[in-house]
């Protein structure tokens, strides 16, 4: 089966790096899906607005398909391997994406209309998306269902401090959705250098920052020119 993106995402984040490991982890985070010429009529998402939530099949497509057969999840530190199958690993022999993401607002006017505006999206800014179909909690949500090493193995959001002169530089909004995406720890799993700077670029700018001791702290802003990380 030969499978065409019907959607793109558009996201204030333009890199790999700062992506959140879930989706709803950054419940603030705001995005838009947007169709591609062939579904761009409004009667494709006709009735889509009495939904909360959207479930997207996307792809990976800023990354190598998958090799091997287990792979190391960041909740267990990085060092420890699992099946790629026990597993939402971003290194699939597919490259496939799923996530649930809520529902916003559905734009039904404009130049690339019909557009979903989401929030809580873990998908980079041109993401292709593949399908996209709606929450339904009767069939969807399993609040008693066991998450395997997930549930054994806990994590705790950082704390992120935001110089007043850096905060200055975004908006309100910007800076909610900043904080709960650093928040997140950006960082690969078995990164514990608090001397070391890295580099997110986020809503026009690379953010630098560091982190130590459970706390990330910003240390400036600057305007974007690329992604990086250093």
């Amino acid at each position: 089966m030969n499978i065409e993106p019907i959607a793109f995402f558009r996201s204030p984040l333009t890199s790999k790096f700062g992506i959140p490991r879930q989706s709803g982890l950054a419940p603030a985070l705001p995005g838009r899906i947007v169709f591609t010429p062939q579904y761009r009529h409004a009667e494709a998402v006709r009735g889509l607005d009495a939904f909360d939530y959207l479930w997207l099949i996307w792809e990976f497509s800023a990354n190598d398909e998958g090799q091997g057969l287990t792979v190391r999840p960041p909740r267990l530190g990085g060092n420890e391997r699992v099946g790629v199958f026990a597993s939402r690993s971003p290194f699939r022999p597919n490259r496939l994406g799923l996530s649930c993401v809520r529902i916003e607002k559905v734009e039904l006017t404009g130049a690339e209309a019909p557009v979903i505006h989401v929030l809580g999206a873990d998908l980079m800014d041109g993401t292709p998306i593949y399908d996209v179909k709606p929450y339904v909690a009767y069939a969807d949500a399993h609040p008693e269902a066991c998450s395997g090493f997930v549930d054994s193995h806990g994590w705790q959001p950082l704390q992120v401090v935001i110089p007043a002169d850096v905060a200055a530089l975004f908006t309100d909004a910007e800076l909610q959705t900043l904080r709960e995406v650093l928040a997140q720890d950006p960082r690969p799993r078995y990164h514990d250098d608090p001397e070391r700077l890295y580099g997110m670029p986020f809503a026009g700018r690379d953010v630098r920052f560091r982190v130590a001791d459970g706390l990330v702290t910003v240390v400036l802003a600057l305007q974007a020119t690329r992604a990086c990380e250093s």
